[in-house]
């Protein structure tokens, strides 16, 4: 057989298939049935393409004061001693933290000594790094941003859930938690929209000075409040027990990457030591461009601006939701850059999917909740996350000017098609 093979091959004989497998062992050679290639793999599901965002935590970027930003960072360039192009201090500059310890005090109540600042890559990095020099239980609300517990545990830490209702965290099941610090966000609880109530505000602090606690307050979006008078920081009723942290992420832009934390007597030596050992700090350049924007009034201009742009987006959304979804009820509109839509009992994950499929891109409320607090069951009552409770998160500052009413459309059109 290998010899009639063989021949062939050498004659170029037509009667031998195009592709011959020969399947051989030691004293032997023996021609196998032809094989068919594979057939290739099926492409893979490519995600929905998204036509509309909605997500919630996202500022409109396109509205970013480019020109205003242009002339403070010309005129903080020019005034720049050659020494601050040098290796930094770990707190940040203090040009920048004098500026902010002005603007934190008159806009937020925060008690601020441009000493005790700590300026950082933003929120996030401000709490990766509490998070490693605490190294002990957090406690965090039972509903907030996934990554931020995410964040604290690759500290180091271990997080459990306080219980979210329509006051805000209950800061009464800190006693038994077995936390030594608190991640809160007292003015607008994140993401459910509601202040957290006088009294826990008191009692929070009551529950660190007791214990010797500390509390991490998240002022995220501080600045954006439209039916009431703003929320004061929490850090007012006691600094030695509380961290303040904000950041310029909703009010400027997510991308400038700087935040900052005004932090007690206690604990800046230890925040310290952790910059000094990572060599971390903030460009500088940023950091002189946002210090003239705030002594300049630019900062404060734009905020006002934006709290009249996201109030008309709000009121959009909310009479539009009224006159196509009657039946979905809007809560924690009172302040933010998103609301909570509450939908019938069991159509949470239809609309999401019918959403998916219209390129409109939601979140539901239940993904926001902590994997260790309880199961939602039936039944649920008050304007806070209870049990059993179906809602969307939907952020109505995300989309650029001309793409909110294409996107309130797109939405409504999901929730009419879904609810009926």
């Amino acid at each position: 057989m290998r010899i009639d093979i063989l021949a062939a091959l050498k004659d170029g004989d037509s009667r031998l298939p195009r592709r011959l497998w020969l399947r051989c062992r030691v004293g032997s050679c023996r021609p196998a049935v032809p094989r068919r290639p594979p057939r290739p793999a099926a492409p893979a599901r490519r995600p929905p393409r998204i036509l509309h965002d909605l997500r919630s935590g996202r500022p409109d970027v396109s509205a970013f004061p480019r020109a205003a930003w242009l002339t403070s960072a010309r005129r903080a360039l020019t005034a720049a001693p050659s020494a601050a192009l040098g290796y930094d201090d770990p707190r940040g500059r203090p040009e920048l933290r004098r500026a902010l310890a002005g603007y934190l005090s008159r806009a937020r109540g925060v008690r601020a000594d441009p000493e005790r600042i700590v300026v950082c890559a933003g929120f996030a990095r401000g709490l990766a790094l509490l998070g490693e020099v605490l190294g002990t239980t957090v406690a965090v609300e039972s509903y907030g941003l996934w990554i931020h517990r995410d964040l604290l545990t690759r500290a180091g830490a271990r997080t459990v859930p306080l219980p979210v209702d329509d006051r805000g965290a209950d800061v009464s099941a800190l006693y038994t938690a077995g936390a030594r610090a608190a991640l809160l966000t007292p003015a607008h609880q994140y993401p459910t929209g509601v202040p957290l109530h006088p009294d826990r505000r008191t009692a929070a602090v009551d529950w660190a000075r007791a214990t010797g606690g500390v509390i991490l307050e998240d002022d995220y979006d501080g600045e954006f409040r439209y039916d009431r008078q703003p929320v004061g920081a929490l850090q007012d009723l006691d600094p030695e027990r509380v961290v303040y942290l904000g950041t310029t992420s909703k009010s400027l832009a997510p991308g400038l990457r700087l935040g900052w934390m005004v932090v007690p007597e206690a604990l800046l030596g230890p925040v310290l030591a952790v910059r000094r050992e990572t060599a971390e700090t903030c460009g500088v350049l940023d950091q002189l461009t946002l210090a003239d924007f705030v002594d300049s009034g630019a900062y404060d201009r734009h905020v006002r601006a934006m709290r009249l742009r996201y109030r008309r987006r709000r009121d959009q959304l909310v009479a539009a939701l009224a006159e196509h979804a009657p039946a979905v009820h809007v809560t924690g509109i009172a302040a933010g850059l998103h609301a909570v839509l509450e939908l019938p009992p069991g159509t949470g994950e239809p609309v999401l999917e019918a959403a998916r499929r219209a390129g409109v891109a939601l979140e539901g409320l239940a993904r926001f909740r902590h994997p260790a607090a309880p199961e939602p069951g039936p039944g649920c009552s008050g304007s806070g996350p209870g049990p059993g409770r179906d809602a969307l998160v939907v952020g109505y500052g995300t989309p650029p000017e001309h793409g909110l009413s294409p996107a309130v459309e797109a939405l409504c059109a999901v929730l009419r098609g879904t609810l009926g």
